[in-house]
């Protein structure tokens, strides 16, 4: 039978089966290899696997086969640095969610998250929750923001899932796709996913039975039903994304804004530092390219550098 993961607990994974909805609790069979990638998941939610139902284990199935993956969100791993961590697969959407106050997200973050969606090809919108907490400053700041990425290809949304402002934009963002939700601890994803989807008791009751079998879940992502055809992929808080397989000499290419420039500076292998004849660092300056973006690609060059 064939089927997509909706949730994992790393040894357990809940598998809803393709041609009737039905949830199995299955387990993996031997060891499976990510060719050149060294992940401490195998699976992540939003794989397709096919997968056999052991008659005497009650619906309990073993997944053989997963099928190759159409785009994936990675990060590195919290507990084995070596090791990366994929946090959802098969997307046609991700949603960052940011907030400027309690707590505010910084730039560094959210260019790692648009960098590494970028580089796996996957579309992505900025939420900015929590408006409501903004005064006329704090809302113009916002604005600003939302213009610079604009500029760079970003779309991006206010909204409160307090008031309410902004939710039916959002749910229509999400119709007849499978949307990751994402963001840092405390930016309101909870609170969103269940203004977004007041009767979600109902449908994850039986995924939260499978959660509460004393296994520590809060490490993995899981995949909600909104309607028929409409998915969120809910995810634990991320303090920290580390890029992952993305070699200095590519990272500009993930930044639109620099692609665009890459082939008019002086030396074909030109790092936009402190090259000469660098058009990237002319942008800068003349204003073409925001400060805290290029600030954001000096992090992460420096981070590529330094992370073996």
């Amino acid at each position: 039978m064939t089927g997509i993961v909706v949730k994992s607990t790393g040894s357990w994974y809940l598998v809803r089966e393709t041609a009737t909805g039905q949830l199995h609790r299955c387990r993996l069979r031997g060891k499976f290899k990510n060719k050149n990638l060294k992940v401490s998941n195998p699976l992540a939610v939003g794989d397709q696997v096919e997968f056999t139902v052991e008659e005497q284990t009650e619906g309990a199935g073993v997944i053989h086969h997963i099928e190759p993956r159409r785009n994936y969100i990675i990060r590195r791993s919290v507990h084995k640095s070596e090791h990366a961590h994929i946090v959802a697969a098969n997307l046609d959407l991700a949603l960052l969610v940011v907030t400027l106050v309690s707590p505010a997200t910084s730039f560094g973050f959210i260019d790692r998250f648009l960098v590494t969606a970028e580089a796996y090809g996957i579309p992505v919108q900025l939420i900015f929750n929590k408006v409501d907490l903004y005064d006329e400053e704090l809302a113009g700041y916002q604005e600003q923001i939302l213009k610079m990425y604009r500029r760079t290809g970003y779309e991006g949304l206010r909204c409160s899932a307090h008031t309410g402002e902004g939710l039916a934009d959002i749910d229509a963002l999400l119709d007849g796709r499978v949307t990751l939700l994402s963001g840092h601890s405390g930016v309101g994803k909870s609170t969103l996913i269940n203004a977004l989807v007041p009767d979600l008791d109902i449908k994850t009751s039986e995924i939260s039975e499978f959660s509460d079998k004393g296994v520590h879940t809060t490490t993995f992502a899981e995949m909600l039903e909104v309607r028929p055809g409409t998915y969120i992929i809910d995810t634990p808080g991320i303090k920290e994304l580390g890029l992952v397989d993305i070699p200095p000499a590519q990272l500009a290419h993930y930044f639109p804004e620099m692609r665009a420039l890459l082939n008019q500076c002086r030396y074909h292998n030109c790092q936009h530092v402190h090259e000469p004849g660098c058009a990237v660092r002319e942008a800068v300056d003349k204003g073409k390219i925001a400060l805290p973006r290029y600030d954001s690609y000096l992090s992460m060059l420096a981070d590529q550098d330094n992370r073996h």
